[in-house]
Formats: structure tokens, sequence, C-alpha cells
């Protein structure tokens, strides 16, 4: 208990998978939680059960590629919170399953909008805060399939790619101002996205044992799995850690 004690975080997409088991535990080990997410009902849901178990956490509905309401609500949670310690970029989609010569320009934006474009959007407008209050920790969630590549979803592997060289790369930039920026790439973790990509596909039981199988471990992981790993570079206990990949993945990219 306490592992970031008084800190105040950000999470992106609180409302459900990643995002709302990183949320629980951020809220259970101290933070005080702003639950952002486009989902209100799910989002909301998520600030409740924090509130209920004793945590603190407010729910924010918000569009990650939007700037300006980005903008908007990161200074609504400094101005509530008074600090902004922690920035999780978790926000995400698969979008579209089809081979590059067959995606639309639409297609192919949206899923950058909102898994790239939104980090950042995001760090731009954390950093300043962080600033103020003498350092922060930010960390972006990015994937596997961003490291080893996938024919399934061009956009998606793209998008989750250069999240990775984006924090690296923001990672050296704000060093000086005490600010740490790390990607956490896990394998296949059951999620909604997840799910609804196997409902999409039929057979979601028979989805699940194919995704297991690809992990040396032969399980899928769970969204706690990627929360524990984010807590460890958002807490103080990974105060020399910036600029890295935190695989967790079951030993899918060690084959």
């Amino acid at each position: 208990m306490g592992r970031v004690a008084n800190k105040v975080a950000i999470v992106t997409g609180g409302a459900q998978g990643i995002g709302r088991a990183t949320s629980l535990l951020l809220a259970a080990e101290g933070a005080k939680v702003a639950v952002v997410d486009i989902l209100e009902k799910e989002g909301k849901e998520a600030a409740d059960k924090i509130k209920v178990s004793g945590g603190k956490a407010w729910f924010w509905q918000m569009d990650v590629s939007k700037e300006q309401e980005i903008e908007k609500v990161f200074a609504e949670v400094h101005k509530a919170f008074g600090r902004i310690d922690i920035l999780v970029n978790n926000a995400g989609i698969t979008g579209v399953r089809k081979p590059t010569h067959e995606i639309t320009e639409e297609e192919w934006d949206r899923v950058m909008d909102i898994n790239t474009k939104s980090v950042f959007f995001c760090t731009k407008h954390a950093v300043p805060y962080m600033r103020n209050s003498g350092g922060g920790s930010i960390v972006n969630v990015a994937s596997v399939i961003g490291m080893v590549g996938s024919p399934g979803a061009p956009p998606y592997v793209a998008s989750k790619a250069a999240v990775r060289l984006m924090s690296r790369t923001d990672a050296l930039i704000y060093a000086k101002d005490k600010i740490r920026v790390n990607a956490v790439c896990p394998g296949y973790v059951w999620t909604p996205l997840i799910e609804g990509a196997l409902k999409a596909k039929g057979d979601v039981e028979a989805g699940r044992k194919a995704l297991a199988s690809l992990h040396p471990l032969g399980h899928i992981g769970e969204a706690e799995d990627a929360a524990y790993g984010i807590l460890y570079l958002v807490s103080d206990e990974s105060k020399f850690v910036t600029g890295s990949d935190l695989v967790i993945d079951g030993g899918y990219t060690a084959q």
C-alpha cells in the first residue's frame, strides 16, 4: 500500500481493460486518479468503484483525439487536485483488420489519431504541470505488436511502433525536468478490445485459445498484469528508469 501515495494520476482510456485496472490499482496504492475516457457510463462506474473502496477518483469525459478537449480537461484536473504527477497514455483502438492496399485514408487516420496523436497531445499538455511540480512520470501503453510486426492490422502496428519511439524521444527531452517517460508493451491481454475483435470473427473461446497458444506461458494476459507494470514505472521504485520498454508478454517476443 502507498506506492504512489499523494500523487495525482491521469489515466486515459480508464473506463475499461488495462486503463480501468490501472486506475483501480493506482488508487489502491494511494494516488488521486482522474479516470478519463470517451465512455461516460463505464468511466463513471470505474471512478465510483474506486470511491466505494475508499480511494479518490473522479471521471472526466474526453476524446483523446481532440487537443482542445485534452487541454481543457487537464486544466480542470490540475485545478481540482493542485498538481499532475502521473500520466498513463492508455487509450487506443485496434482499427481495421485489412491488408495495407485495402485501407482507406480515413481508416488509417482514425487509428493514428486515437493511438498516436493522443500521446502527443496528452504529453504536450501534461508536461508544463509536471515541470511546475518538479517532475513526473509518463507511461505510454504500446504493444509487442509494435516491436515485431503483424500482418493483421497495419495501422495499429504502425501506431504502437510510433508510441515506443515517441516514449524514448520524450524521455531524452524531459530528463532534465525530472520527468521520466517509458513504454509498456503488453502481449495479448484479455480486454473488451480483444473480446470484441474475437466476437467479430465468430468463435470467442476458440479465438482465446489460439491467442493463448502464441505465448510460451500458455495463457493470455490479464489487465492487472499490465497495470502492475505501469504501477512500477510511475512509482519512485523506478526512479532510475526512463526511455525503456517494459515488455509484459508471457514470452511472446522471446521466441
